[in-house]
């Protein structure tokens, strides 16, 4: 299987994804603007996503492909499919559990994660209901999670690429068509939410039918219990929801620390965090989804050769794809928040305040996809325990920083921070990767680097160039000019990057891969 061409195949679906998410965010702000509301949406969605990543995406996915890899590889299709239909069992029922108390539960939970507005009853109360709304959410996602590791498994990547474009069209629609309805609009968000979740899981189903992989769901918990593979699973999932869980308890006490600046600020940092996520899910997620079984197959057959070639073909793509999209994040961010957020209730001082939380994003933008490539690295061999240690490690380091830059740079400190952290937890990674010899760069690294940082300072002339020959905020009222405008810079950026790195000698088959099926 060529990698390359996997990958491009399954960043088109995530670009796709990122693109309906974007228009969404963009309708969002201009429907609904930055205020009080929009920033008691975005905390109550926190909490079901939040439980998502810990759970879900997070813990569950890390600890259940290599295991299912293993029982693909070595045991054959009958006996990985009674080890999903335990698993999807005992996932089930935990989850319609976990739904129930957290819908008893949410004020509960917004008066840890919103303290802010605990004395703000109206907003208190809505934020209440749309968390209640939404918190199936974390149920519909969980099992997408288990479909999505099945898929990538039997390496069919596409579909479970394709699903968040689901519940970016449900929220298009619920602003659009619902929200117009309601005596409280943003109510509309929510319950596109809870579409949203029902569509993606829905989508799965005829290709888990096709590969034969269809989970079988019963009342039997206790036989579900009993299976070892699903002890194995749960016992690698404890760690893991510890690492996990510190990435996002820190994420929580940023959201708390946001509720109690100025009014917007957690919108300001949702919508830098969305432009942030482009790359971040282009390539650290797109690869990540991709290595992750490559590995867990490499370590199954002892392959430590291919284990080491996998992740130096990894680092390399993304220090060549990675590096370009920081330095327009810290060069061009009144470019890209006002072309994109500067419409209707979206203020000047909005797109100020999100441009200052991109360049912080910018800033540590490396360290957060390079931390979803090293991090399979100890997943595919079923280390949860050391990423555990890093991550623990890196939040009260996060936190300790949030205590330095948020007095001097209030929410854009907490993006800084964010982005900071991930490199402090991407150097520790790479550290043990190293020592226990998983992981032997390949030659040519300093030649590499210093090819890329040239042609990255070519690009960063160009873009502040570029950038500073349009009035940006000037240019509200003709939205399709300024359109064109960021097109024609960032056409400019990306014709000066990759034609400087072609004068030096890259070409595209240097970064072909090709793994066995």
């Amino acid at each position: 299987m060529n990698l390359l061409r996997t990958l491009a195949a399954i960043s088109g679906m995530t670009m796709l994804s990122r693109l309906t998410g974007l228009a969404r965010d963009v309708l969002i702000a201009t429907r609904f603007g930055a205020d009080a509301y929009t920033d008691v949406f975005n905390i109550a969605f926190r909490i079901p996503n939040l439980l998502r990543r810990m759970f879900a995406e997070g813990a569950f996915s890390q600890a259940f492909v290599p295991i299912l890899a293993e029982y693909k590889n070595k045991q054959g299709d009958a006996a990985t499919k009674n080890l999903i239909d335990h698993v999807a069992t005992l996932m089930t029922w935990t989850l319609l559990l976990t739904c129930v108390l957290g819908i008893i539960g949410a004020p509960v939970l917004l008066y840890f994660m919103a303290n802010g507005y605990v004395g703000k009853a109206t907003e208190f109360n809505a934020a209440i209901v749309m968390t209640r709304i939404m918190f199936p959410y974390i149920g519909f996602m969980s099992m997408v999670a288990l479909a999505g590791g099945i898929l990538n498994t039997w390496r069919e990547f596409k579909v479970a690429a394709f699903t968040p474009v689901l519940y970016n069209l449900s929220s298009i629609a619920g602003s659009l068509f619902l929200a117009p309805f309601l005596a409280q609009p943003i109510y509309a968000l929510a319950i596109a939410v809870f579409v949203g979740g029902v569509l993606q899981l829905a989508i799965q189903v005829p290709s888990l039918v096709k590969i034969g992989m269809l989970p079988r769901i019963s009342f039997r918990v206790d036989t579900a219990w009993q299976d070892e593979g699903v002890r194995r699973i749960v016992r690698n999932m404890v760690p893991a929801i510890l690492a996990v869980s510190a990435t996002q308890i820190s994420i929580a006490i940023n959201t708390s620390i946001a509720s109690n600046l100025a009014t917007g600020s957690t919108t300001w940092l949702a919508n830098a965090d969305r432009l942030m996520e482009f790359p971040t899910a282009l390539l650290g997620v797109a690869l990540g989804t991709i290595l992750l079984p490559g590995l867990a197959k490499a370590h199954s057959d002892g392959d430590a050769t291919e284990y080491s070639a996998l992740l130096d073909w990894g680092l390399r793509l993304t220090f060549l794809l990675a590096l370009p999209a920081a330095v327009g994040l810290a060069t061009i961010p009144e470019a890209l928040t006002a072309t994109l957020y500067h419409h209707n209730k979206y203020s000047t001082h909005a797109v100020q305040m999100t441009s200052n939380a991109l360049v912080a994003y910018g800033i540590g933008l490396l360290g957060l996809i390079v931390v979803k490539i090293l991090a399979p690295g100890f997943y595919g061999k079923q280390d949860i325990r050391t990423p555990v240690k890093i991550a623990v490690a890196v939040m009260l380091a996060t936190q300790a920083m949030n205590y330095v830059f948020v007095p001097y740079f209030a929410h854009a400190g907490l993006a800084l921070s964010v982005g900071l952290g991930a490199c402090v937890n991407a150097i520790f990674l790479y550290t043990g990767l190293r020592k226990r010899g998983i992981y032997q760069p390949k030659k040519g690294w300093p030649m590499f680097l210093f090819k890329l940082f040239a042609a990255l300072i070519l690009m960063a002339g160009v873009a502040l160039w570029t950038s500073q020959q349009f009035h940006w905020l000037e240019m509200r009222g003709t939205p399709i000019r300024r359109v064109g405008a960021l097109f024609l810079v960032l056409i400019a950026c990306a014709i000066t990057y990759f034609a400087a790195l072609i004068a030096m000698g890259f070409r595209p088959r240097d970064f072909r891969k090709v793994t066995r099926v």
